[in-house]
C-alpha cells in the first residue's frame, strides 16, 4: 500500500519556492531551456521522521589562542646521551658546576627573548666562556576557554628549537636542564663549543 500524502503547509510552500527560486537563478533567472518558467511541485511526501536539528557549528578558538602539536622538545632531553665530556656532564647534572654568564628571559615577548638570547650567546662565546645558564620559566598556563591542545612556556618550548638554528648552532656543543640550586625545570645549561 503506497504512503499516503499530504498538502504542504503555507510554511513548507514558502520554503519549497525559495529553493526553486535560488535552484532557478543558478539555471539562468529562472527559465528552463524551452523559455518556460521551471515546474513547481504541488504536493510533497510525508517524511517518515521529524527534521531533526542541526548540531551547532564547533566553536573556533580566539584568535589569539596558539595550537602547537609539535612534540614536546624536552622529552628527550634528560634521556639522550650527551654531547659533551661523560665526567663534565655529570658534574653538570648534579649542579657541581657554576656558570659563567646568566640570562633571564622572563617576561619578554618570543621575539625579543630570541634576539636576546642570539646576543648573549654570541657574546659568551666570542669571550670564551663554556657554560651559560638560560632562565626562561616554566610559563604560565593558558586561557581557560581554549578547547584545542595549548603548549605552555612558549620561551621554554622554542631554547632548544633556537639553539639549533644559525646563527647559535655552531656555537652550541649541548643543552641540558638545570639543577634545582640554578632554576630547576625553568631553567637550562648551554654548554658552548670552544672557539676555533
Amino acid at each position: 500500500m503506497p504512503p499516503r500524502r499530504r498538502s504542504l503547509t503555507r510554511e513548507e510552500r514558502a520554503l519549497w519556492e525559495r529553493v526553486v527560486a535560488t535552484t532557478a537563478a543558478l539555471q539562468g533567472g529562472g527559465a528552463g531551456p524551452s523559455g518556460a518558467p521551471p515546474p513547481r511541485p504541488v504536493k510533497a511526501a510525508t517524511p517518515s521522521t521529524p527534521p531533526q536539528p542541526q548540531p551547532a557549528a564547533p566553536r573556533s578558538l580566539p584568535p589569539t589562542a596558539a595550537v602547537d602539536l609539535s612534540p614536546d622538545p624536552h622529552a628527550g632531553l634528560r634521556a639522550r646521551v650527551p654531547r659533551m665530556d661523560r665526567g663534565r656532564y655529570e658534574k653538570l647534572r648534579r649542579g657541581r658546576l657554576e656558570p659563567e654568564a646568566r640570562l633571564d628571559l622572563h617576561g619578554m615577548t618570543a621575539e625579543r627573548a630570541h634576539a636576546a638570547l642570539t646576543r648573549f650567546i654570541l657574546s659568551a662565546h666570542a669571550e670564551g666562556l663554556r657554560l651559560v645558564l638560560v632562565i626562561t620559566g616554566k610559563g604560565r598556563d593558558g586561557a581557560e576557554h581554549v578547547i584545542a591542545p595549548h603548549r605552555h612556556g612558549i620561551l621554554r618550548h622554542s631554547l632548544p628549537h633556537w639553539l639549533s638554528a644559525p646563527p647559535l648552532a655552531g656555537r652550541v656543543l649541548d643543552l641540558a636542564p638545570a639543577h634545582r640550586k640554578h632554576g630547576g625545570g625553568g631553567a637550562y645549561y648551554v654548554y658552548l663549543r670552544r672557539q676555533r
